[in-house]
């Protein structure tokens, strides 16, 4: 009798053990899930989209769900683009800080920001496909590509003080033919200002390097 008693302490003692185990295995496992998947729109870019800006996503990729964008570009972005403001002296086009893909097919939007010189604005010259937009220092938008260019002064910046960084910041479309129609080309230029926007508040630009909160859609005489 004094063994089977025995026995039975032994196996209690084993369920005990194993379930404060298990809980703790349970615990860790729940701080070591990944956080849940970017997949709206409104979580891309580092969350830098703005709600219209989100819906022009949309309307542009015909979705409302996309690929896991990795976090940490528009923070990588605005360093190599202090990076260039040190270095460089003509036109820099860095890597995409973000780059949109729908959860199932190949068409992508990638969004990438580089320095440039007063040379590489467009000015009267309107190329096939883009057209002219009154934002910023210059704004070209159309199906498959925009553009825009801003000023920055920054903290960050060295001597921009006296003479302000030039930022172009770049939207691109790949795999994926749109029109060339009006509501096309101010879904682009939404997105591209949203996140034009979220690079001058990332490097610190004084008045948002003159961009306002929300896109003012003017276009321009051809």
């Amino acid at each position: 009798m004094r063994l089977w008693k025995g026995v039975a302490r032994r196996v209690v003692k084993g369920v005990g053990s194993g379930m404060a185990v298990c809980l703790l295995a349970t615990a860790c496992g729940a701080a070591e899930e990944p956080e849940p998947e970017r997949v709206t729109a409104e979580r891309q870019c580092d969350d830098a989209l703005s709600s219209d800006a989100a819906r022009a996503l949309e309307t542009v990729l015909k979705t409302k769900r996309f690929e896991h964008d990795p976090p940490g570009g528009l923070e990588r972005g605005a360093n190599e683009l202090v990076r260039d403001h040190e270095t460089a002296r003509g036109l820099t086009l860095n890597r995409p800080i973000c780059r949109v893909v729908p959860a199932t097919g190949r068409e992508r939007v990638d969004l990438r920001f580089g320095l440039y010189v007063e040379d590489d604005l467009l000015g009267d010259v309107h190329p096939r496909g883009l057209h002219p937009y009154d934002m910023g220092v210059e704004a070209q938008s159309g199906p498959r590509k925009a553009y825009l260019f801003v000023r920055c002064v920054s903290p960050r910046l060295e001597g921009s003080e006296k003479s302000p960084a030039r930022v172009r910041g770049t939207l691109e479309i790949d795999d994926l033919e749109l029109p060339d129609t009006v509501p096309v080309r101010e879904a682009n230029l939404t997105i591209l200002h949203s996140v034009t926007l979220a690079m001058a508040r990332e490097l610190g630009c004084r008045d948002d390097a003159g961009l306002t909160e929300k896109p003012v859609l003017k276009a321009l005489p051809e």
